[in-house]
């Protein structure tokens, strides 16, 4: 009996550190992903972007343009992010900016949908880079 048993909880110990390691690395990333929006400037935030879904929508020219003439001024990550199965997760955010030019402050609502990929043990951005719109 103790020799099933023992294999079992051997199993189960493992799955559970290695829930607690991918969780501990969402944490970060999206910790990370704040402070590139909020202190770095949109710009840099794309590396979190899945790097297929960067390939299959590619920012242009005039949309770094448009992030660049942007200040974040609030990144609210609400209550943080919620389950959608194993591999992902989605986060409800609000990005407060002012354009730079106007000084006109303007905030959106984004829904971020962030997925573990299990070769590389990082989570990529796979719904991409926010639309801010035209301030």
């Amino acid at each position: 009996m103790y020799r099933i048993l023992l294999p079992l909880a051997a199993v189960a110990l493992l799955a559970g550190c290695a829930k607690s390691a991918r969780n501990d690395s969402l944490t970060a990333t999206l910790s990370a992903y704040n402070s590139a929006v909020r202190w770095d400037g949109m710009q840099s935030s794309q590396q979190f972007v899945d790097p297929e879904v960067l390939k299959a929508h590619p920012l242009t020219d005039f949309d770094m343009q448009r992030y660049q003439q942007l200040r974040v001024t609030d990144y609210d990550d609400g209550s943080g992010p919620a389950p959608l199965g194993d591999d992902e997760v989605q986060q409800t955010v609000k990005i407060s900016f002012v354009n730079i030019h106007t000084q006109s402050e303007r905030s959106i609502v984004v829904r971020q949908t962030w997925r573990y990929d299990d070769k590389t043990k990082h989570w990529w951005l796979e719904s991409g880079m926010p639309d801010l719109g035209h301030n």
